[in-house]
């Protein structure tokens, strides 16, 4: 008799323990499912990718990264479900703001376009976590067509180049001319002058490949002459 009442409280025991584990596992699904996650994980990855294609096609730096673009697209990802998770209980957004506000970045922004786009990147994530995922499909092909407009149409300017010309000094007069006569926007950078000749460094504007080395070199009394691309500040 006492080994039955036994059993019957371990059983009961177990089943309440099972029915907990079971409530437990519900209430965390109940606001977010993983259905759920794993639209908000697909649509981030989608519209990262697009963000990342954007930047690598309106990109005008120096040296392009394809790991920044890659971090653009793991920044909407990332943000996606830690929306969703805030979204869905107030006492974990609270502990979660105050955990995030400890953290600090030291990776310096070279250009600041960069910075926009991670912004634009973080708003994707939040877009996508709030499950507004009409809207974010909205805003990013809206942004994605305003900066291939700003790119290709009204701020496109003349690619901006740095031509380093050693040469005798007889020679300067020709090379001035040259310029004048092929390049309709230049600056002069530097110029060094000493016994065994001298160096000129002209910021020259393209609209074209243009081979103005050869022609540089064509001139008599020209040594040797290089074209460097570089990317200047407006106004510089």
């Amino acid at each position: 008799m006492l080994i039955s009442t036994a059993y019957a409280a371990g059983a009961n025991s177990l089943i309440q323990g099972n029915s907990s584990l079971s409530d437990y596992f519900l209430s965390q699904f109940e606001n977010l499912t993983p259905w759920k996650i794993i639209i908000g994980l697909v649509m981030g990855c989608i519209v990262g990718l697009i963000i990342a294609f954007v930047y690598k096609r309106c990109y005008r730096g120096v040296l392009y990264s394809p790991t920044f673009a890659m971090t653009l697209m793991m920044l909407t990802l990332i943000t996606t479900p830690v929306v969703m998770c805030i979204k869905s209980d107030i006492a974990l957004s609270m502990g979660m703001v105050g955990a995030l506000s400890i953290v600090r970045f030291r990776t310096a922004v070279k250009d600041p376009m960069d910075t926009a786009y991670m912004f634009w990147a973080l708003t994707m994530g939040i877009l996508l976590g709030a499950e507004l995922f009409i809207h974010a499909l909205a805003v990013v092909l809206g942004i994605s067509i305003i900066l291939f407009v700003m790119t290709f149409v009204r701020f496109r300017s003349s690619n901006a180049y740095l031509l380093v010309v050693h040469y005798d000094d007889y020679a300067e007069t020709e090379i001035t001319q040259l310029l004048r006569r092929t390049v309709r926007q230049r600056k002069l950078r530097s110029k060094t002058v000493t016994r065994a000749g001298a160096e000129m460094t002209v910021e020259v504007r393209l609209d074209s490949k243009q081979d103005l080395v050869s022609a540089v070199l064509n001139i008599e009394g020209v040594h040797d002459a290089t074209l460097v691309s570089c990317q200047t500040e407006a106004g510089a």
